[in-house]
């Protein structure tokens, strides 16, 4: 079964789909989480109350509209476009990220969300 999930940050609504890892499965089991947005350029990370491990398949390039999971801040991350250490407009993460999901739509909608911005993670 499809794990979906809703993210609401600021004014932005969108739906996601989980992937398979064990990364998203904690995640999943852990919802629904609320934090502050955070912006890094086009990313949007917030702290969750989980500490987990680096994945095997654990990246930094990631692409628009990916979600994942960073094991040295605790943090949920949102991509949806290039942020300060990419190469070329594509999304690059500070760090190796589990990747967990994927934003279902045009994830350039979170452009208007800025710091601070209240984030909601719950199932669908």
């Amino acid at each position: 079964m499809a794990k979906r999930i809703r993210i609401t940050a600021g004014s932005v609504t969108a739906s996601a789909e989980l992937n398979e890892s064990a990364t998203a499965k904690a995640i999943w089991d852990a919802l629904p989480m609320e934090g502050r947005g955070n912006r890094w350029g086009e990313e949007i990370y917030f702290e969750i109350p989980l500490s987990l491990a680096e994945d095997a398949d654990a990246r930094q390039d990631m692409a628009v509209g990916e979600l994942a999971y960073w094991p040295p801040g605790s943090a949920f991350c949102i991509f949806f476009g290039p942020t300060p250490v990419s190469r070329g407009g594509v999304p690059r993460a500070y760090s190796e990220v589990n990747p967990v999901g994927m934003v279902e739509g045009d994830a350039k909608l979170f452009r208007t969300v800025t710091d601070g911005d209240k984030v909601l993670l719950e199932r669908l």
